[in-house]
């Protein structure tokens, strides 16, 4: 076995499992003794037919990781059978930084479990994959089953783990490691995740040679530059174009036009991948901002905010509180890019906010999409927005017209920028 499996494999009984059913972590944990006791979680509504199995994929380099834990999901929702559902799971040590390994959970039953294991033995020999099966006794204690791989690649059950509850961690999973967030805090951290990617993307390819591999701090703009941030629909457009027109200012976008022809691609990408790609959007905006900022005001529509704000919401599941603390270093704007003189957090309530979509008519993103589908993530991103510091979000109410939002933004302009 590789080595990032063996370390692994050392506190593999410490370690607690986490299945994402219904927008929450549901945990267990395992231990090498049998006692007595409901099953955890939904493990006590399963049935003695049921089975379970789950893949965590490990290794050090995140970009390839994310890659091949893509890869895997289609796979799975290609060649499981029918009948079997597929969850995303995660593994960690109770509190302790860097153990996160995420994969996926499947349930299936007695009469395709055949086909599933077959499936999964050969997924087993691609990667480092640590491959689990679930079984009941007695219609009340669950197993786990964790495979091993010998030399001769012959399939054998290791001593089996009893499934026993699990106390909740005191945060999310994800919050062990900001990494985990797929937040980048300098240009050579995206630069490095697309280029471990050029073998097999021409897109990330094409990408990085319109950037030199390091990026230097550029001069100050001599006017201010203000980010306007926002869900879709909020009145972003509106609003920066008539800045644009108000102040004599220039009006840019994140990510620029001469990304834009890579942007679909990118947005099917795996969240690591998709997210470098935004991030890196910044730094040629950066540079745009330093060029224009010497003439006149700039007015960016979004800026890392945005970058920053779906990557955090993204990697953390369930209610807002489950996202990092304020003042965790997630929320830290990066060391090398431009700060705004001023950043606009337009918001809007969620009824307003689909009624002015749904008359836009227009195409969204499978993001923008999930906003509308799902309560929990648009509440994390509004609060991930607020959580970023350097510099803050002022929060403006877009439920006006828009004239009276124009005037609000710019009595805050004139107060902060002197303008």
């Amino acid at each position: 076995m590789a080595r990032r499996v063996k370390s692994l494999l050392r506190r593999w009984s410490s370690r607690v499992f986490s299945v994402e059913l219904d927008e929450a972590p549901l945990s267990f944990g395992i231990q090498a003794a049998q006692r007595g006791g409901r099953p955890p979680g939904f493990f006590a509504e399963l049935g003695e037919q049921d089975r379970c199995y789950s893949l965590l994929v490990s290794g050090r380099d995140a970009a390839r990781r994310a890659q091949f834990s893509a890869q895997l999901r289609e796979q799975l929702l290609r060649e499981l059978p029918p009948g079997c559902d597929l969850a995303a799971m995660s593994s960690h040590l109770p509190d302790a930084e860097d153990s996160l390994i995420k994969g996926y959970f499947i349930k299936g039953n007695t009469e395709n479990s055949s086909r599933i294991e077959g499936l999964l033995k050969d997924i087993e020999q691609q990667e480092s994959v640590l491959v689990c099966s679930y079984t009941g006794e007695d219609g009340q204690q669950w197993t786990q089953h964790l495979w091993s791989r010998e030399q001769s690649k012959k399939m054998e059950m290791m001593v089996k783990f009893y499934v026993v509850p699990s106390e909740s961690s005191i945060c999310h999973p994800s919050s062990l490691n900001t990494a985990n967030y797929d937040v980048f805090h300098s240009f050579e951290e995206a630069y490095d995740v697309l280029k471990k990617n050029v073998d097999v993307s021409p897109e990330a390819r094409s990408v990085l040679e319109m950037f030199p591999s390091t990026v230097k701090a550029g001069r100050k703009p001599d006017f201010p530059v203000i980010a306007i941030e926002g869900l879709d629909a909020t009145g972003k457009t509106t609003l920066t174009e008539s800045l644009r027109d108000t102040l004599g200012a220039t009006l840019l976008r994140s990510p620029p036009q001469c990304l834009s022809r890579w942007r679909a691609h990118f947005d099917q990408q795996p969240a690591l991948i998709r997210r470098a790609f935004y991030a890196l959007g910044n730094y040629v905006t950066e540079e745009q901002i330093g060029q224009e900022g010497m003439k006149t005001p700039v007015i960016v529509d979004r800026f890392w905010h945005s970058t920053a704000a779906y990557a955090i919401a993204t990697a953390v599941s369930g209610p807002a509180c489950n996202l990092p603390q304020e003042g965790s270093e997630v929320y830290r704007w990066p060391g090398d890019l431009l700060q705004p003189s001023l950043v606009v957090l337009l918001t809007l309530n969620p009824q307003e906010r689909e009624r002015r979509l749904r008359n836009r008519g227009q195409k969204i993103t499978d993001e923008e999409q999930e906003l509308d589908h799902n309560q929990f993530f648009r509440l994390r991103v509004e609060e991930a927005y607020r959580r970023i510091s350097g510099p803050p979000c002022v929060v403006v109410d877009a439920s006006p017209s828009a004239d009276l939002v124009l005037q609000q933004v710019l009595l805050l302009i004139r107060a902060k920028c002197h303008l």
